[in-house]
């Protein structure tokens, strides 16, 4: 490996001074070359320790000049963004040479890492394509593509499996971890050597946790893994069988995860933690799982993130397939002591609209369709090894310093908001539950100029003494506390969900408007883009992730005021990660319901009956033909108690029942909640 890395770093020494290749080609090439030899720096700093006696104003210069081509201010003239590569290189290759360019960006955090074999491989590529150059001054598109094609499916058994390795395995994802858990967090200096952008977000974060006392890390951490254990305990789990806990953050946190990590530990867990993924072979269009930056240029990954159109086809679906089945099976028993992820999510960054750029690399349409069943069934690959009924999560939130002036102030109410009296929403939200019981549907409407109309149908239930159709939703995975849900009927639940703002996955939504019918998706639109066309596109992509429709999965009343009442205070309703968000109101999910690939674990309210809504009429075809069974996402789109006009409980008889009457709860015993409205 060492020596095919000293022959691609004197191979690029000599592209910078070539002149082999035609204009406007060879300024390209010759900046990646320049690029490529940033990292050898980069990777003779790394190794020798240079870099850990840097300044943290010299780790900043490094690392300015290594992510420069990323950054907003230089973007637009940058061979990364697409649309500047086609104005320069041309329609038919500029997207394909931008990608290119992209896929060894990722190197960055490979040399960090030192894991010189990817970094030689991307090194290779370019060389390969480099060359193609050399021997032909216009070479054919589709000869480039080719090379491309068999990279990303000759290294995906590097890729991919590395993947999953440190996705299930300790010694595997443990670069990570051991920074954590090795480093001195008081010294800031620790961040620019783990391999993402370090911007005001990350730098900001990490110094507020440092002037906070050890207690108040404590108790943030000690509610983020006492979650994860209860889950178990409340589905019935074993958690003594398991041995790994995956952890998913953004840099800077890592004062927080440090003492959850000891808290893991004290449970039999060891962690793992992978980064989020830097190339077209492992990259989804959701960038943000794992160890990921916050301050990225945003525009830079949504314009890279359907570069997998350049290499997806049934071929390459089944090789994928088979590295991860054969990743699987060599490390099943380690496999099978995965015991589910624990997600620090953040909210607070400045609002990020997209621009859909036709220079960009589209999927097409039967693109969309292999894209959709890959990961299909993929899904059931990982659930066959890691089997949703033997695994849970949680799932916190925490503001990052972009929110504004006030984040210190912001920080501490979402401290209050994540520790809540769980005992005090249990015993309200079981009086809303045995409300909710009583209905054969329930009716949900928007007030003013929102165009909600919902019927949402209920399961029956047989025995009303032990069962119940809500799930009394408190402070364990999904924290903070604040909601009652259920998987409703599909057959008969109807009607148009509409918000007048939302963000969803990080994205917004304006005046977003979905239709139902027989519970399933039937059109769609919104007022983001000038363009029709533009807007059902948008939605496709990210909220059906490409299906062409999807099924209500989840329908809840979120009970937490108090984060309401502190979005208002501080405007930042906007701003709340869907976490917090689907506490704030009525939220419907679209996709999986909340208990897929779990259906047929029994689970039980706090009262002792069991929760019986965990089916639809679409889940319960996993039975006959999973694939028809799962979508693979859930997103939960909630209406603000501001735009919100009632709730109402419609038994068998026509009897009615008001939860919530002009955004106010008035449900006798549930009143408690508008104290933090008033």
């Amino acid at each position: 490996m060492e020596e095919r890395y000293n022959l691609a770093i004197d191979r690029m020494k000599a592209i910078i001074e070539e002149k082999t290749v035609a204009e406007p080609y060879r300024e390209y090439f010759q900046h990646v070359a320049r690029f490529i030899l940033k990292l050898d720096e980069l990777k003779q700093n790394v190794e020798s320790g240079k870099q850990k006696e840097m300044s943290e104003e010299e780790l900043q210069e490094e690392m300015k000049d290594l992510y420069a081509d990323e950054l907003e201010a230089n973007y637009e003239k940058s061979y990364a963004n697409p649309a500047y590569a086609v104005s320069v290189l041309g329609e038919e290759l500029g997207s394909f040479l931008s990608a290119v360019y992209t896929e060894i960006r990722g190197s960055i955090s490979y040399v960090q890492e030192q894991r010189m074999e990817y970094v030689v491989i991307g090194a290779e590529l370019f060389i390969e394509i480099y060359n193609k150059f050399e021997e032909e001054k216009q070479p054919q598109p589709e000869s480039l593509k080719e090379i491309f094609y068999w990279y990303a499916s000759d290294y995906c058994d590097v890729f991919a499996a590395d993947r999953i390795k440190d996705q299930i395995d300790p010694e595997s994802g443990c670069f990570i971890v051991n920074m954590i858990m090795n480093e001195d967090l008081s010294d800031l200096r620790y961040l620019y050597r783990m391999g993402e952008y370090v911007g005001e977000n990350e730098r900001g974060t990490a110094a507020y946790l440092n002037s906070l006392p050890q207690e108040k890390i404590d108790k943030m951490a000690d509610t983020f893994s006492e979650g994860y254990r209860i889950g178990f305990v409340n589905t019935g789990k074993d958690l003594s069988k398991k041995s790994v806990v995956n952890i998913y953050y953004a840099m800077g946190f890592e004062r927080i995860v440090k003492k959850a990590i000891e808290n893991f530990e004290k449970m039999g867990l060891k962690p793992t933690i992978f980064r989020t993924s830097h190339s077209v072979i492992t990259r989804g269009r959701n960038s943000q799982i794992g160890f990921f930056n916050i301050s990225g240029n945003r525009q830079y990954i949504y314009d890279h993130r359907d570069d997998i159109g350049l290499v997806m086809d049934k071929q390459y679906v089944e090789r994928k397939l088979e590295v991860m089945r054969t990743t699987y099976e060599q490390n099943k028993e380690i496999a099978a002591g995965y015991a589910g992820p624990a997600v620090i999510d953040i909210f607070g960054e400045k609002t990020f609209v997209p621009q859909a750029k036709p220079e960009a690399v589209k999927l097409s349409e039967k693109q969309e369709e292999l894209l959709v069943a890959m990961n299909g069934r993929a899904g059931r690959l990982t659930n066959e090894y890691l089997p949703g009924d033997e695994r849970s999560f949680t799932i916190i939130s925490w503001p990052v310093p972009e929110i504004g002036e006030q984040y210190h102030e912001i920080f501490d109410e979402t401290i209050k908001i994540n520790t809540l009296d769980y005992k005090l929403y249990q015993k309200v939200q079981q009086t809303m539950i045995d409300a909710l019981d009583k209905g054969e549907y329930v009716k949900v409407t928007g007030s003013g100029e929102n165009q909600t109309d919902l019927k949402v149908m209920l399961h029956p239930l047989a025995d009303p003494a032990k069962e119940t159709i809500f799930e009394n939703c408190v402070a364990d995975v999904n924290i903070p506390v604040g909601e009652v849900f259920t998987s409703p009927v599909l057959e008969g639940t109807e009607g148009t969900l509409f918000v007048s703002k939302v963000f969803l996955h990080g994205l917004p939504y304006y005046n977003l408007k979905i239709s139902f019918k027989e519970g399933k998706i039937t059109e769609y639109t919104c007022t983001n883009f000038d363009s029709e066309e533009e807007n059902k596109k948008y939605i496709f992509d990210n909220i059906l992730h490409n299906h062409q429709t999807l099924p209500i999965g989840e329908f809840a009343i979120g009970t937490n005021t108090t984060a309401y009442a502190v979005a208002k205070k501080y405007d930042i309703a906007d701003k709340y990660t869907i976490l917090i968000a689907e506490k704030t109101g009525p939220h419907f999910a679209v996709g999986d319901t909340c208990y897929n690939w779990a259906e047929d674990v029994k689970v039980y309210n706090p009262d002792g009956k069991e929760i019986i809504a965990r089916d639809n009429s679409i889940s319960i075809l996993r039975k006959e033909d999973p694939s028809k069974a799962y979508f693979q996402c859930h997103t939960d789109i909630t209406i603000p108690y501001d735009e919100l006009g009632s709730i109402v409980v419609v038994a068998k008889d026509g009897t009615e029942t008001e939860i919530i009457r002009d955004g106010r709860f008035v449900l006798p015993g549930t009143e408690i909640l508008n104290e933090p409205l008033n």
